[in-house]
């Protein structure tokens, strides 16, 4: 069985922005209602920008050490902001890729009954030992993988790519995965006209 470093593909990044989006959401709402309040200062400061159409960028709090640095200035500014936003979404993207195996159906044990019921087994280890050995490498490709495409987003946001690095990301992605499924019906179809000559 393949156990791909990849398996949770861009899943990681989409929970991880996911979970920006909802700390913005609540942490500009809290500054809205109460723009005064220290506790809301650490969750969040907001600031309106833009000339012709009006935006509000974080300033201060959680809210703005989650967000990228605008411009590479800005990044050697204020280094502990670039630092911090690697490490959250590094860990983040570990957390949730390790996590997407246990909810998509690829966890260990899911894994270990799929080659059982197919009769698949790991050569040298007993059948009832198959999920202990799995255990040692899902798990961990599941996370180096989120972590892998976090860096790759972040990456991206560090070097001002034209959109965001979770976009782009994303992009990649599925053309890739619409490559894949493309090769392999190919590959099918190829094999049956070889068969019929």
């Amino acid at each position: 069985y393949p156990i791909k470093l990849f398996s949770t593909s861009n899943m990681p990044i989409i929970l991880q922005t996911a979970l920006v989006s909802n700390i913005y959401f609540v942490s500009q709402m809290l500054y809205n209602a109460q723009p005064n309040s220290p506790f809301i200062h650490l969750i969040g400061e907001w600031a309106v920008a833009g000339d012709a159409t009006q935006y509000s960028i974080p300033v201060g709090g959680l809210a703005y050490y989650i967000s990228p640095p605008a411009t590479l200035s800005s990044m050697l500014h204020d280094p502990f902001h670039a630092l911090f936003y690697l490490m959250f979404t590094l860990t983040a993207c570990a957390i949730f890729g390790k996590t997407w195996t246990e909810v998509s159906g690829t966890s260990v044990r899911d894994v270990a009954r799929e080659m059982r019921q197919n009769q698949a087994i790991i050569k040298g280890h007993r059948d009832t030992a198959t999920a202990r050995v799995l255990g040692r490498y899902i798990p961990i490709a599941a996370a180096l993988g989120g972590v892998c495409i976090g860096l790759l987003t972040v990456v991206a946001d560090y070097m001002g790519a034209i959109g965001s690095g979770t976009g782009i990301l994303l992009t990649v992605t599925i053309i890739y995965d619409f490559y894949e499924a493309f090769m392999k019906e190919n590959t099918n179809d190829f094999k049956h006209l070889m068969k019929k000559m």
